[in-house]
């Protein structure tokens, strides 16, 4: 018995090699996707420059107030920079102006401020109310180590105290002046200072109530970010600012995780019925 062996020429009937096929495409891929995120952070980049830019122009004024004031009142400080985590995990130097006596991150709570804390100057609990304090990371977001919407960044024992996986996903962008762990949380020494009250040390209550929610915060934004959000989060912080309370984010921003901690969902309010669903 013969048997026939049949030789079809497989190459052939394709007008591609299937394996160079499978290696072009396996590496494109990768490629055209980083090339689209690549594009988006260079356009938001663009508009942090310009933003960044524009509010200099019409704050210059006000920051000069601001420096005078600080100058002749409190310890003669003006400038107060802190090492924070930013893009990529490198650590940087963040600019706010001073609200505190020189030396206040290493007595009494340390990193964590409390309503009335004696370590604020006088001038200082003003310029923490209105966040004007903040506003000289502007020149952070000119030097690149920030945009003017983002995750909040924090001093490396705070970001480490970070699940690895949030960790890993909110670093892939720059850090803000603004977003929604700030929006939402407008005012955490209230948070800190009632759960103080209840006879929580005040670090327990940051990393067990506070930190777990911001970090569900910042990890939603990392996922839903775009110049919309972005728009609408700059809106929200304004509103936010001139009027304090509430909780308004949750109509604004439909999909925020919920907070679990009862003591969050009593200062920062919650709507039980808030949808899941992408912005």
């Amino acid at each position: 018995m013969h048997r026939s062996l049949i030789w079809i020429p497989v190459a052939s009937c394709y007008d591609i090699d299937p394996i160079q096929e499978s290696i072009r495409v396996r590496f494109t891929l990768p490629r055209a996707v980083a090339a689209l995120a690549s594009d988006r952070l260079n356009m938001k980049r663009l508009m942090d420059i310009v933003l960044a830019l524009i509010a200099l122009a019409f704050l210059a004024v006000p920051f000069l107030i601001v420096m005078l004031v600080l100058r002749c009142t409190g310890e003669g400080n003006v400038w107060y920079r802190q090492d924070r985590i930013g893009y990529r995990g490198k650590t940087f130097q963040v600019f706010k102006f001073v609200t505190m006596r020189v030396g206040s991150e290493f007595k009494g709570s340390k990193d964590i401020t409390v309503r009335n804390d004696p370590r604020v100057l006088p001038v200082g609990r003003f310029l923490r109310k209105t966040k004007l304090n903040e506003l000289p990371q502007i020149i952070n977001v000119l030097l690149g180590d920030m945009s003017v919407v983002g995750w909040r960044p924090l001093v490396p024992r705070g970001f480490y105290d970070y699940p690895e996986h949030i960790q890993e996903n909110i670093v892939k962008a720059r850090p803000g002046l603004t977003g929604i762990g700030s929006v939402v949380f407008r005012d955490e020494e209230a948070i800190v200072t009632e759960g103080a009250k209840r006879g929580k040390e005040l670090l327990q209550c940051y990393k067990e109530d506070i930190l777990p929610y911001k970090g569900a915060l910042e990890l939603w934004y990392a996922e839903h970010q775009s110049f919309l959000l972005d728009s609408k989060l700059i809106f929200a912080t304004v509103w936010a600012i001139l009027s304090p309370g509430g909780d308004f984010y949750y109509k604004w921003f439909k999909g925020l995780p919920k907070p679990e901690s009862e003591l969050v969902r009593l200062h920062i309010g919650h709507e039980s019925d808030t949808s899941v669903g992408a912005t």
